[in-house]
């Protein structure tokens, strides 16, 4: 049997390494994602509120959504998700950071270049 007759389900890793050239007005669009959000309890709401002020990453992962990414996919339904944002050291020189290099690839993954 071939993949696609024996597994429905695939992994979908994407690493995006964006650059903060306005951290006031991301941290006030995360203040506002946490204040409108129905779900959150206070008391977890005065902590992310504190996070998102001191952390540009955390701000980020507060408004960074992976269903947003592939909702208007056609045949596909989110079943699982996770994320993490962070601060690193970037050096568009540095090998580290060529987008051209090849990954290491799993015989079951498929790269997209």
């Amino acid at each position: 049997m071939s993949t696609s007759e024996t597994s429905r389900y695939v992994r979908l890793r994407v690493e995006v390494v964006l650059e903060i050239d306005g951290p006031e007005e991301l941290t006030e669009a995360a203040v506002g994602r946490i204040d409108t959000d129905e779900f959150m309890p206070e008391d977890e709401r005065a902590h992310a509120r504190s996070a998102v002020r001191e952390d540009s990453a955390e701000a980020l992962a507060y408004l960074i959504e992976p269903f947003d990414l592939v909702s208007e996919v056609p045949g596909i339904e989110l079943v699982q998700a996770s994320w993490s944002s962070e601060e690193v050291d970037y050096d568009p020189d540095a090998q580290e950071w060529d987008l051209d290099e090849e990954d290491e690839v799993d015989e079951d993954d498929t790269e997209r270049v």
